[in-house]
Order: structure tokens, then C-alpha cells, then sequence
């Protein structure tokens, strides 16, 4: 399983954002992409998970036995909001997660309530999404990712509004999510907590230079 990207461009209206991204990640691999505000991280994303257009260049997710297809069909995207709905209890909001992913093939996603446990917070799932606290409500929006089985996560600061333990929590949830043959990228500017990641450098607007180690 890879995921590739090759001479990526984005605008916005007629600014080019970024130019000529390229990267090639495997089963079990995490990119970390770094850089300014206004660097391009968030529409990198968006334009891997398939919510925005790439001006040039094109993004695949490649699979054994499957023909190349869309990123955005093998991920799960958790961007700065949590999409959920405030109204509906925790265990209201990942039951209609789970049924509307579903799972991609070759895994199976978890039970709600296990997923709940799994982000440390068992025991307040019957509570309407719109009274937690703001980690509180990150934590459950982690909890998406791991209703539904899907091989790829797309996160752009993830670790937004979370305390020093919650960013160990997620951590592990990602290091475990690697360890079945996930993939991860994430923008952040802080630090993740995992190892041997490949970084990826967002520098600019328009002329932008990319370093990968």
C-alpha cells in the first residue's frame, strides 16, 4: 500500500499557494508536514483528501490487488473542525460516522463505545456532543478515525486543544494505526510524538521549495 504524490500545485482564486510537491509514503510510514502560516499545509491536505482541486500534479493511493484510486476514498480526514453535531449525543454522532464510512477493505473498524474507551473518556457518551469541553470534543472527533476502518489519516492539528496527556493518548492511537499498515500525515507545528517520520517543509506562497528527509 503506498501513497503518492507527484508535482502537486494549489491555488487559491488566482494565488498559487503552493508548486511542484512530491512524495511517496508506504504502509506503516507517517508524514509530519511543517511550516508557516500560510505556507499551503492546510490545502495540501485538503487537496490529498480529495476537498480540494490540485491545480497541477496528481495524487494516488495505490493498493495490492486494487487499481489506483482517489486518496480521499481510502481516508479519513480530520481537519480543524470536528464535524460533529452538537445536538446529538457522543455515541449518537460515532454511530452515524461508522455507518456512513463503513469500513475500507481489509479492516474492520471498532465497536463505539470501545472507540470512546480508546480516547479516554468511557462514561460520557450519553452526553449531548455540545457539552463537552473543547479537548473533551477533540478527543471524541479522534475517535472517528477509529469507528470506521480507513488505511490513510489526513490530520491537520490534531493536537489542537489537547492537554500534555491526551497528546501521549493520540500518540499511541496514531503508533497503533501505523502498526496495522496505516498511514498518517499530519500538519502541526507541534511536536507529534512518534518516530522515524518523514517531514515534509512548506516555506512559501508561490515559488515554494520542499525538503523531505
Amino acid at each position: 500500500m503506498r501513497l503518492v504524490a507527484e508535482g502537486l500545485s494549489a491555488k487559491r482564486g488566482e494565488d498559487l499557494i503552493f508548486q511542484d510537491i512530491s512524495f511517496e509514503i508506504g504502509s506503516g510510514e507517517a508524514l509530519v508536514v511543517k511550516g508557516p502560516n500560510g505556507s499551503g499545509k492546510s490545502t495540501l491536505l485538503r487537496v490529498l483528501a480529495g476537498l480540494l482541486p490540485a491545480h497541477a500534479g496528481t495524487a494516488k493511493f495505490l493498493a495490492a490487488a486494487q487499481p489506483a484510486g482517489q486518496i480521499g476514498e481510502a481516508a479519513h480526514y480530520l481537519g480543524h473542525r470536528n464535524a460533529m453535531k452538537r445536538e446529538l449525543t457522543v455515541e449518537e454522532n460515532l454511530s452515524f460516522w461508522k455507518s456512513f464510512f463503513g469500513d475500507f477493505v481489509g479492516g474492520a473498524g471498532v465497536p463505539v463505545m470501545k472507540a470512546v474507551e480508546a480516547v479516554g473518556l468511557g462514561g460520557i457518551a450519553h452526553l449531548p456532543f455540545g457539552y463537552l469541553s473543547a479537548g473533551q470534543q477533540r478527543r471524541m472527533a479522534m475517535a472517528k478515525l477509529l469507528v470506521a476502518w480507513r488505511p490513510v489519516w489526513i490530520l491537520d492539528e490534531p493536537t489542537a486543544a489537547l492537554d500534555a496527556a491526551a497528546e501521549t493518548m493520540f500518540a499511541g492511537l496514531v503508533t497503533s494505526h501505523l502498526a496495522r499498515g496505516g498511514i498518517a500525515i499530519a500538519a502541526t507545528h507541534q511536536p507529534l510524538g512518534l518516530e522515524g517520520v518523514t517531514e515534509l517543509r512548506m516555506t512559501g506562497f508561490a515559488g515554494v521549495m520542499e525538503d523531505v528527509w
